[in-house]
């Protein structure tokens, strides 16, 4: 049964266990911000998940602060979200945030024990992400109308979204002052406001240019906006729903038979480097990765090219 249900239902009261936990809830979100630089959506995301384990003590009439949580307790509640039909990933990206929340107690010396030490998450399967190929990279560049003013920058913001393999936050704010057309590189803001440089192909420098003189210039720019390259015809920065939208009424123009999202293009990016034969510390550093791991899932090689590859180069192939 979905959270709000309940609350509509049993007319569960969030006031006292929510009144009892937010000290500890604001010293971690203090904890995440300064010391960890967690972005606002990945804050956003931890609290959340422990407003479910509160919710979860108010629907079950508990009343328990943080210190005495239990082992015991955190097992009913992982029962309790696989009961309410969250999917395995959703549920351990849910104990993930409590053993972040506890983990942070301990260090602070608020608590002397682990609860969650022991408990062990659901086993979810490793999800290769979706990516398109070059045919059908050049299919959707294609597909823009740039007989409109917008269609050389909706051409502009796709190149250097494939060529540069940026997030989706990272590609709406791309500043002027970070990109350097002359020599082919922009400088990024990712994760954890952890910069990086990032080489540019040759045709996202050149759209940029077509764009920037073609539509930006002619413009009536908004205060605090003049440094972002991709603008809206209000002349302000665009939104992360837009770039989505764009990429929705392209591939319905395609007849892709896909889903795909901005992200798509970023794993797309990465696959086609590697395939190429890209080194795989290269591509970590140019996608903004902090551990290796991560960018090894797009090593989702298609079979002839794994047995071409171990027919060159395996002493006994």
């Amino acid at each position: 049964m979905h959270l709000i249900l309940l609350v509509v239902l049993y007319g569960i009261n969030f006031t006292e266990n929510m009144k009892a936990w937010e000290p500890y809830l604001k010293g971690f979100k203090s904890y995440l911000q300064l010391e960890r630089s967690l972005s606002a959506n990945t804050l956003e995301a931890y609290l959340h998940d422990l407003e479910k384990f509160i919710q979860f003590m108010d629907y079950k009439k508990i009343q328990v602060v943080p210190e005495k949580v239990d082992h015991d307790l955190l097992q009913e509640f992982i029962g309790w979200i696989n009961e309410l039909g969250m999917t395995a990933r959703t549920q351990a990206r849910v104990l993930s945030g409590m053993k972040a929340f506890f983990k942070y107690l301990l260090m602070e010396n608020q608590i002397n024990d682990d609860p969650t030490e022991l408990i062990e998450g659901p086993k979810i399967g490793q999800k290769l992400p979706d990516f398109l190929t070059v045919e059908e990279i050049n299919t959707i560049f294609e597909a823009i109308d740039r007989s409109k003013p917008e269609g050389e920058r909706n051409k502009a913001m796709l190149e250097t979204l494939y060529s540069c393999g940026l997030r989706v936050s990272e590609l709406i704010n791309l500043r002027l002052s970070q990109t350097y057309l002359d020599i082919g590189f922009v400088k990024v803001t990712g994760k954890g406001n952890k910069e990086r440089i990032v080489p540019m192909g040759t045709s996202a420098i050149k759209q940029i240019q077509i764009y920037l003189e073609s539509y930006r210039s002619h413009i009536n720019i908004q205060p605090n906006h003049e440094d972002y390259i991709f603008l809206n015809r209000r002349g302000k920065k665009l939104s992360r729903v837009y770039i989505f939208m764009i990429i929705k009424d392209l591939l319905f123009k395609t007849g892709l038979r896909k889903t795909i999202s901005p992200h798509t293009f970023r794993h797309s990016f990465a696959t086609h480097l590697i395939e190429g034969g890209a080194d795989l510390r290269a591509v970590q550093e140019m996608l903004g990765h902090s551990s290796i791991t991560t960018t090894e899932i797009y090593t989702h090689l298609d079979r002839d090219y794994l047995r071409s590859a171990i027919l060159q180069f395996h002493p006994r192939g």
